[in-house]
């Protein structure tokens, strides 16, 4: 191996190491004692470095082969992020065979499918819950044959064949790699850059996941493009959040993770998430909108139970910061009197960069990150194109757009209209080779090799590419109005008093939402006003909040044109769910399943009723229920329903497919 190939260059070309196993070894061999992993159990860091991550790939790979997985079968991993999630999909490209990925609160038939389709022959579960969740499944998953847990606590009373623990893995491998201590290196010798290595599953928004094909070596230099995007050095930590199944995940804790040599670092829990994240101080995060929104909330929480003189300082800081922002520099008076702990308090001190993606973000809540010091970017993609293929260059960050696209991909919008909005379509490095029995699904997508996403955008003349909602979901009021409704959705889940917002409209004679309440904060706001309320359900029906969120949703409208204001609105009874198939499991609202779920909501809203009689049951994750009966009130925001706005705007509006939303969007505030 020559000297260029020993060590990763500044452009991050790999050479010959083209698969994560080799990549992995050249690590272990060359900087073994060099942090690769940490993991917080118990309140306490544990440290693995390069050797440990090799050792531990290695003694699975052993074992596993061992007990009859033979290559190009799949290995499945089931569980929250931890190191033997990574281990177990490195391993499996080991032994050529293939990895996928299913999300840890994934419901039975969700893991009956995926393990079904991709004729997964191994599990590596991370805990009894998991294991649980897998025997109950019985016959119904019969090429199973393995599964491997990782946790031990409640596994003694168990005694399925098909399970074994992690140590047990361990030691199997150990006593093989003693035998035949060049056994592996020839598993790894024979990886081919060439071959599949994950199935990937794809977000599913409206109808089952599919599993796309994706090459072990195509995403190494799709990960080497991004890295020459968005650079990382040796040593950098990274903590993960996200799910790893998801492909961004995959593209930043596993692919950036062994060729930059980043330190990837696991939480202990969701509910440990920010004080782990201060204690690390990362380099670099990747957070999904939600989580973004999420800490902006907490913030203007935390500011609500301020006293006076904080809230006004901090008015005063924010201004000033913001204001200096606008011209492109930095106020260094408003980062010594607030951003610099504000950073601190949250863990982004260090931050070298962050990124957020895996559905669009609210212009609103991009400006304040930045405006408070976070080099946050966005990045667009999808799982077919191995994740992101478009971020922000460092200093040119635009708020409305996704970036610029990568060295190695190429994008186009095609069937454009007057505004140049059309159809996003897009070919990688990492481009996938098919989906797993749908070959119908891969034609209708890639045509004449490139993917056509479905997406709606446009390029600025700087070069960012503007992505204004799906295609599909793009819709028209009964009066020719075309609007986006996830462009409007994003404006209002900039308040923090608004968790998750469904714009209603299609085929109707004006717009307006479903609207659920973020607990956390709609509850704290309503203890300070003197409320009384038991659970969600019956906060969202309090008279106070009605009229609190109809003032929010007025400051939305302020920003929005006459013929895309909200109208009415309706605070629902429950959060949406992903186990209740109301969002994927990365988070995207399913319309066809809230349009089919909440169809007589909707109609009440259209008839003119004043209210909404509720009698339902909820299924929790653990199988119990709850009957919830409520009646839930149509708050109207604009009278007589806008129709007259519909009927004078009309015109203007509908002359193209896209060009409202084009115009919506080049108006953001």
């Amino acid at each position: 191996m020559s000297n260029l190939q020993v060590a990763a260059t500044e452009d991050y070309e790999m050479g010959e190491l083209d698969t994560f196993p080799k990549i992995l070894r050249h690590n272990a061999k060359n900087w073994p004692n060099d942090i690769a992993m940490r993991e917080k159990e118990f309140g306490i860091w544990n440290e693995f470095n390069w050797q440990d991550y090799s050792d531990r790939v290695k003694w699975i790979s052993l074992a596993l082969r061992e007990l009859g997985v033979k290559p190009k079968d799949a290995i499945a991993l089931l569980g929250d992020n931890r190191p033997e999630w990574v281990w177990g999909e490195v391993a499996a490209h080991a032994m050529g065979c293939y990895s996928i990925g299913i999300f840890q609160d994934s419901l039975h038939e969700e893991v009956v499918y995926l393990l079904n389709k991709s004729n997964a022959t191994v599990v590596i579960a991370e805990d009894e819950e998991q294991c649980d969740k897998l025997l109950e499944l019985g016959e119904e998953i019969p090429d199973v044959k393995v599964i491997v847990y990782c946790d031990p606590r409640g596994m003694r009373k168990y005694d399925d064949k098909r399970l074994v623990s992690i140590e047990e893995i361990y030691q199997q491998g150990q006593a093989i790699d003693k035998m035949s201590p060049e056994l592996y290196d020839v598993y790894v010798d024979a990886t081919n850059a060439d071959d599949t290595a994950l199935y990937c599953t794809t977000s599913g928004t409206t109808s089952k996941p599919k599993i796309a094909f994706l090459g072990g070596g195509n995403f190494v230099k799709h990960c080497s493009s991004y890295l020459r995007a968005d650079p990382r050095q040796p040593g950098d930590n990274y903590v993960s959040v996200l799910p790893l199944p998801w492909i961004m995940e995959q593209v930043y804790a596993v692919g950036q993770a062994l060729i930059a040599r980043q330190i990837v670092n696991f939480v202990e829990g969701q509910e440990t998430l920010m004080p782990d994240l201060r204690e690390i101080g990362p380099s670099f995060v990747l957070l999904a909108p939600r989580v973004w929104e999420g800490i902006l909330a907490d913030v203007k929480a935390r500011m609500m139970d301020s006293t006076p003189l904080k809230q006004k300082l901090f008015d005063f800081a924010f201004d000033m910061a913001e204001k200096a922002q606008a011209q492109g520099k930095r106020s260094w008076f408003a980062d010594f009197l607030l951003m610099n702990a504000l950073k601190d308090r949250l863990g982004f001190s260090n931050l070298k960069s962050a990124a957020t993606g895996g559905a669009a973000m609210g212009p609103d809540t991009f400006r304040f990150f930045q405006t408070i010091g976070v080099p946050l970017r966005q990045l667009y993609g999808q799982t077919e194109l191995c994740g992101a293929y478009t971020v922000h260059n460092e200093n040119d960050v635009d708020y409305d757009s996704v970036g610029v696209v990568f060295d190695t991909a190429e994008v186009k919008v095609i069937d454009t209209d007057k505004e140049g909005v059309g159809e996003v379509i897009a070919r990688t490095v990492g481009m996938f080779t098919g989906y797993l029995d749908n070959q119908k699904a891969y034609d209708e997508d890639v045509i004449d090799g490139w993917m056509h996403t479905g997406d709606a955008g446009y390029f600025k003349p700087s070069g960012h590419l503007v992505i204004i909602d799906r295609i599909k979901d793009l819709a028209k009021t009964s009066n020719g109005i075309q609007y986006s409704p996830q462009y409007i959705e994003n404006k209002l889940k900039f308040s923090s008093f608004i968790g998750e917002a469904v714009i209603l409209g299609k085929d109707k004679p004006y717009l307006s939402a479903i609207i659920c309440i973020r607990f956390s904060i709609v509850s704290k706001w309503a203890e300070q006003q003197g409320l009384g309320f038991t659970n969600y359900t019956s906060l969202s029906a309090v008279p106070e909040v009605y009229q609190k969120l109809t003032e929010e949703v007025e400051k939305v409208n302020a920003t929005l044109p006459d013929a895309q204001k909200i109208n009415k609105f309706i605070l629902l009874y429950k959060e949406l769910d992903a186990d209740d198939g109301e969002l994927t499991r990365t988070r995207k609202v399913r319309r066809s399943v809230i349009a089919d779920k909440y169809g007589d909501i909707i109609d009440s809203i259209y008839d003119n009723k004043e209210t909404v009689d509720i009698d339902t049951v909820i299924t929790f994750q653990d199988g119990g229920s709850s009957r919830v009966q409520t009646t839930l009130k149509v708050a109207t925001v604009i009278e007589g329903n806008g129709e007259s706005d519909d009927k004078n705007n009309s015109g203007s509006h509908a002359s193209a497919a896209l060009s409202t939303s084009s115009q919506t969007q080049r108006k953001a505030s």
